[in-house]
């Protein structure tokens, strides 16, 4: 019962990491934890995925989006591939928490809710990928192909980093100098800095 009840205690991600998320403003940074829930964003990261702060708590996770939003779709050229890494995560979560009821509630909602989940659920791939590359079509920017690492907490095994940049002197690092210009131009939403679910 003990674990039970810490997996339904909110995760909550101090100053000292929003600090470090601040300072890798020249590229885009994300923490995701239990759930694929985002806990924390740098500004980069909400001009190029979603504006997390705008989002209700419940609606601020990986899968949420990628699944029921409609840009989505539009976010990702190849849109499949995101969806099925983000069910081999949830599944990998699973593993990890197979008692989490927030957990069973959010694969139940999503199986109500969309087909493409419900099939890719089916094939219980389960996967953590800790690096790759990503195609993002963004409406002001365009196309940017960014490679990614994803760095878990030693001290937290539920809380992993997400971290976004290109090769220099690519265009997708002009691209993304493009975005952070315009990050310093966008009004910053409030922060809940400190809490997360």
């Amino acid at each position: 019962m003990v674990a039970r009840k810490r997996l339904d205690r909110p995760q909550h991600v101090g100053p000292e990491t929003w600090q470090a998320l601040d300072a890798l403003g020249a590229v885009p940074a994300y923490i995701v934890g239990r759930r694929l829930d985002i806990l924390a964003w740098n500004d980069l990261s909400r001009l190029l995925i979603a504006d997390f702060p705008a989002l209700p708590d419940e609606e601020r996770n990986m899968a949420r989006l990628v699944f029921l939003d409609e840009g989505s779709r539009d976010l990702y050229p190849d849109w499949e591939i995101k969806a099925r890494d983000t069910v081999a995560n949830l599944r990998y979560d699973a593993g990890r928490h197979p008692d989490d009821p927030r957990l069973e509630r959010l694969v139940g909602q999503l199986s109500l809710a969309s087909s493409d989940f419900r099939r890719m659920w089916a094939d219980q791939n389960v996967r953590a990928r800790s690096r790759g590359r990503k195609r993002f079509r963004h409406p002001q920017v365009g196309e940017l192909e960014l490679d990614y690492i994803a760095m878990r907490a030693p001290d937290d095994p539920d809380m992993t980093m997400m971290i976004y940049s290109a090769p220099a002197g690519s265009g997708s690092a002009a691209d993304l100098g493009l975005l952070a210009a315009l990050s310093a131009s966008t009004p910053r939403s409030v922060e809940p800095r400190g809490v997360a679910s």
